[in-house]
């Protein structure tokens, strides 16, 4: 059986599917390490311009896998201390591949996020949840710390740093509802609704031009990081003169406004 489904369900749309469902799709490393790849080998696979994220069953993904994580590979004649650096930076190495994605990559939160699950969502450029989905900053509740894989770090930037705190030193579960209402998710949809509702998203955003997407994807995550609002501004700025003076996109753009139609880019 594997873990790791990726299908193909509209053009230019893929799917990656977790596939432990009788886990809740947690964070084993016979999961990670085929998303990794997965992760790697699509972002390079230029037919594919967005990417959905999902799990399979009534999860999403349940974060840690207390019960049978498995072994990072690569670990003869290390010593556990050592070992448990590697398998964090196998995770870690999983949340930087989607943040380095050429494409944009939508999380569609079917069910429970709990721990690393909440953090993997936050590595999604979008995401929608299901009416059933619910998160948790779960690490607070086993007697450790809430922040991992960057959670402290994207968390109050995406819902402010009153509320991250708030969710991640209470440990409590939030729904779909209340994700929507802070701006963790964009959207929420009925369970049978929700892979329609990517896959209308992904096909607004296939028919927009590459460069313009993949920069704009890029900006987004810089910003995050920006010193100054004037550096940001320069980088957007040569980002948009790169596309406007290589391309034919601005001309394509105008004229098929007017003539009421779809725009075919060339880039």
């Amino acid at each position: 059986m594997s873990f790791l489904l990726v299908d193909r369900p509209r053009p230019h749309v893929a799917l990656v599917t977790l596939n432990r469902p009788e886990r809740m799709n947690a964070m084993a490393f016979d999961v990670m390490l085929p998303l990794r790849r997965a992760i790697e080998e699509l972002s390079v696979d230029n037919d594919v311009r967005v990417v959905v994220l999902t799990g399979a069953g009534e999860g999403f993904c349940s974060g840690a896998d207390q019960a049978d994580a498995g072994a990072p590979p690569h670990i003869d004649g290390l010593t556990p201390v050592t070992i448990a650096l590697r398998a964090l930076e196998v995770l870690d190495d999983v949340m930087l591949a989607l943040k380095d994605m050429h494409q944009p990559v939508i999380g569609a939160i079917n069910g429970a996020a709990i721990g690393g699950g909440l953090c993997l969502s936050l590595g999604c450029d979008i995401r929608v949840a299901s009416r059933k989905a619910y998160f948790r900053a779960a690490g607070i509740n086993n007697g450790l710390t809430a922040s991992e894989l960057g959670l402290s770090y994207l968390l109050p930037r995406i819902v402010g740093q009153s509320r991250a705190a708030e969710i991640m030193l209470t440990g409590r579960d939030f729904d779909a509802e209340e994700a929507e209402r802070i701006g963790l998710v964009s959207r929420v949809a009925e369970p049978d609704d929700l892979l329609e509702t990517c896959y209308a998203m992904a096909e607004q955003i296939i028919g927009w031009s590459r460069p313009g997407i993949e920069l704009t994807k890029r900006s987004l995550w810089s910003s995050l990081d920006a010193a100054s609002l004037q550096q940001h501004m320069q980088l957007e700025g040569i980002g948009q003169l790169f596309v406007r003076m290589m391309t034919k996109n601005f001309e394509e753009g105008t004229k098929a406004r007017k003539e009421k139609r779809k725009p075919v880019y060339r880039d």
